[in-house]
């Protein structure tokens, strides 16, 4: 039952941003076509618990508006619109695979190992604002580092990991933690606040990844060929990307800081992109392609 209630969720929401705005009418009329519904219209009753329902689970409004009966989805900040999307679906994606089973053996995906284990722990200490205590081992260390007390600030998902950037007590600062490198974790009750200065959606809006220094944002220009423009189009770098298209080629610029995660990110695409500016990016890009080569003389 649990589960049907859920597929229902989804499907009311999923309809109404397809539709943008909507009427109870035209909602009925869709309704009554899936296998929810036995051919049944929803009752009036039914779709307003089911309203409050969604957000409470999702953080969605599903708002009426009364000047034209219809109903649309309320407006989400940025940041509770990732963890809405995120949320949303996720269920959505589990609906789907949860359907498939006779032919699981043929989907493969992505495990996210960080998840399991740790994220209950840190997502605990998030909300009640107390400290963690963890053993941490990074890939440069070979013996972890044991009783570090973190104050967690925020949570990213980066490329299949989790991290967290909190500040370390010991050292003052706030770094960056990736949750499958964590050995033991547990909150203590050692209570902490978050600076007013810290704005989450801030940390690592000027980087690419989840390396946040303190290095000066450059604007980077680089050429891309037709195709990889394609990519670069329905994917976006980075959220402050521009793009001049030209004849035979794309020119993509970005605000951004030049990290250890961007130089990479621009080496994966290989001779289908070219760093035009700033001549340092050029040089460490050239510099790590000759380093490369190298190693096959």
């Amino acid at each position: 039952m649990a589960r049907d209630l859920l597929n229902r969720y989804i499907w009311i929401i999923d309809t109404i941003q397809r539709h943008g705005r909507i009427t109870r009418q035209r909602l009925n009329e869709l309704w009554k076509k899936t296998p929810y519904s036995n051919g049944e219209s929803l009752p009036r009753r039914t779709f307003y618990g089911y309203r409050q329902n969604i957000e409470e689970l999702f953080n969605i409004n599903i708002n009426c508006d009364t000047s034209t009966f219809e109903y649309y989805i309320d407006d989400l900040g940025i940041s509770n619109k990732s963890v809405t999307n995120w949320l949303f679906n996720s269920a959505a994606l589990t609906n789907i695979l949860n359907d498939t089973r006779d032919i699981s053996d043929l989907i493969f995906l992505e495990d996210i190992p960080s998840a399991r284990e740790y994220l209950n722990v840190v997502i605990d200490g998030l909300r009640r604002r107390c400290r963690l205590k963890i053993d941490y081992l990074p890939f440069t260390r070979a013996i972890p580092d044991t009783d570090v007390i973190i104050e967690p600030y925020m949570l990213k998902i980066f490329r299949q990991r989790w991290y967290v950037a909190a500040r370390n007590v010991a050292e003052n600062r706030v770094k960056t933690y990736s949750l499958d490198r964590f050995k033991q974790a547990s909150v203590t009750d050692q209570e902490y606040e978050i600076p007013s200065d810290f704005i989450a959606s801030n940390y690592y809006r000027d980087s690419f990844g989840v390396i946040a220094d303190e290095s000066e944002v450059k604007r980077v220009s680089i050429k891309a060929t037709p195709l990889q423009a394609k990519y670069l189009r329905a994917l976006p770098l980075h959220h402050s990307q521009e793009e001049a298209v030209h004849d035979k080629y794309s020119i993509f610029s970005y605000k951004i800081r030049i990290t250890r995660d961007f130089v990479g990110e621009l080496l994966s695409y290989g001779p289908q992109v070219t760093v035009i500016s700033p001549p340092e990016l050029r040089t460490m890009i050239s510099t790590q392609l000759e380093e490369s080569l190298s190693n096959y003389k």
